[in-house]
């Protein structure tokens, strides 16, 4: 805390020296949105270059006056919380003056902006994320304020915890983890018992796209049990943006890859190849979208799919078929073909890349 409380006392020290001496004071940020500031590293995903370029908040210009004032709001509103030992949630920032910041978008744009300006996780800035994802399984921990949880009992489903961070004690048997794009896909597998029946596993779904403590708790049960980690998406390109998000983080948070990314994760389904190897009907399948066309021309373009040459012919296919199935498509062929017959078969035979 007191790493927090000096970087912010070091940020405004510089904007009372430009004050001083008659000078509009400016924060320089690294510009987070653009690949020119990314590099990929096999053994971490995408990560920021240490010499990236930057750009100014100035005081003094009214485009960026707006957002230089928000900063500095949202900065004493941490350095007050890192003081007292409380925490916020972005909402709460967002609710805390509506009128002020307008949306919360513009909220937790300026989070992300202020922890990679200071270099410190958002986790350690005294604000959590709301969380959306949901753990069940093989897997008992106690939570930072003492709360025992236990996913083990029967088809329980558990909130991912909101900080992270603070969950200790954490006990598994499981072989393995199974990360779940869709939440209806998850529930299924969970009313077959499929965390029990083929051997003992977690099961994870960020319900989308992953909010951070579910990227978090991906990370830590990694570091914590080193199983194998298997991703369930949709075959479309959403689905394999999504389980390129958990293996190999995004652009936009790529400073804090790190603590974010598992590159040891592999795509055990629904692969594309797949459709054909089951013969799934074309009737069943979904038509490309133009924005499904664009969204795949731009992940084949990514510099970790050059050291995917299985994902690459994956894509290829995908792209050539221009065609994307749900993961429900597989009831097509019985209504639980999904527990009974595909996900066996795939885990049992190595059937993932």
């Amino acid at each position: 805390s007191s790493e927090v409380l000096e970087a912010i006392e070091n940020v405004i020290e510089d904007v009372l020296k430009s004050l001083a001496q008659k000078k509009a004071p400016v924060l320089t940020l690294a510009n987070r949105s653009g690949w020119r500031n990314i590099e990929f590293k096999d053994s971490v995903g995408l990560q920021m270059i240490p010499h990236c370029t930057t750009k100014q908040i100035r005081s003094d210009c009214p485009r960026s006056a707006p957002k230089f004032a928000l900063m500095l709001k949202i900065l004493s509103m941490i350095y007050k919380m890192v003081q007292t030992n409380t925490y916020a949630t972005k909402r709460d920032i967002y609710y805390s003056d509506t009128l002020l910041f307008g949306s919360q978008s513009v909220v937790d744009n300026i989070i992300n902006d202020i922890s990679c300006m200071l270099k410190i996780p958002r986790r350690s800035l005294h604000i959590l994320s709301t969380t959306k994802g949901f753990v069940a399984g093989n897997l008992s921990y106690t939570e930072e304020d003492g709360t025992k949880v236990n996913c083990t009992c029967g088809a329980s489903v558990f909130t991912v915890p909101s900080n992270v961070q603070g969950i200790k004690n954490l006990i598994s048997h499981a072989k393995f983890m199974l990360i779940v794009e869709k939440d209806a896909t998850f529930q299924r597998l969970l009313d077959d018992d499929f965390c029990n029946k083929l051997s003992p596993c977690i099961m994870i779904t960020g319900r989308g796209v992953p909010d951070l403590n579910t990227r978090l708790l991906v990370r830590k049960l990694w570091d914590t049990f080193q199983i194998p980690i298997f991703t369930l998406m949709d075959a479309d390109p959403h689905g394999v943006e999504i389980m390129c998000i958990y293996k190999y983080g995004s652009v936009s948070m790529s400073f804090e890859a790190h603590h974010l990314t598992v590159p040891s994760i592999k795509w055990l389904g629904l692969l594309p190849s797949d459709l054909e190897r089951l013969n799934i009907r074309k009737d069943v399948l979904i038509p490309f979208t133009k924005q499904d066309q664009n969204k795949l021309a731009s992940i084949q373009k990514r510099p970790y799919i050059a050291c995917q040459p299985m994902w690459k012919k994956e894509l290829e296919i995908m792209a050539a078929s221009k065609l994307k199935a749900e993961i429900q498509v597989l009831t097509s062929l019985s209504s639980d073909y999904l527990s009974r017959v595909y996900l066996p078969n795939k885990l049992q035979f190595g059937g993932w890349l």
